[in-house]
């Protein structure tokens, strides 16, 4: 009983910014930062890629992606990235990893 109470599981993984940045350096890895594109000019990280989650074409530009890679997603605070990794969950993306915190906890370089 009190199934309703229980969070529903999340298809992806939060990991904190230095796992991801060693994950960054691994083969067959797309980095995702899922903010604006005036967000994406501000600072990003090196070899990112924007697909803005507030897009109207953002489901269609994620269908276009491979699905056998493992994709490493990030906006501002982390809840933006957390959205688009359920999306991209929904539609049968398996490797995904949520920056915890966003880029406002990234101590490394930024391009």
């Amino acid at each position: 009983m009190f199934d309703f109470l229980k969070a529903k599981p999340k298809n992806y993984e939060d990991i904190p910014v230095g796992e991801f940045n060693d994950l960054m350096l691994q083969p067959n890895t797309v980095v995702l930062d899922v903010r604006t594109a005036g967000e994406f000019s501000s600072g990003k990280l090196r070899g990112a890629r924007n697909i803005d989650i507030m897009s109207r074409d953002f489901v269609t530009q994620i269908q276009n992606l491979p699905k056998d890679k493992t994709y490493l997603v990030y906006c501002r605070s982390g809840n933006r990235s957390g959205q688009a990794c359920e999306v991209m969950a929904s539609m049968g993306f398996t490797k995904l990893k949520n920056m915890s915190g966003g880029i406002g906890r990234w101590p490394f370089e930024v391009v």
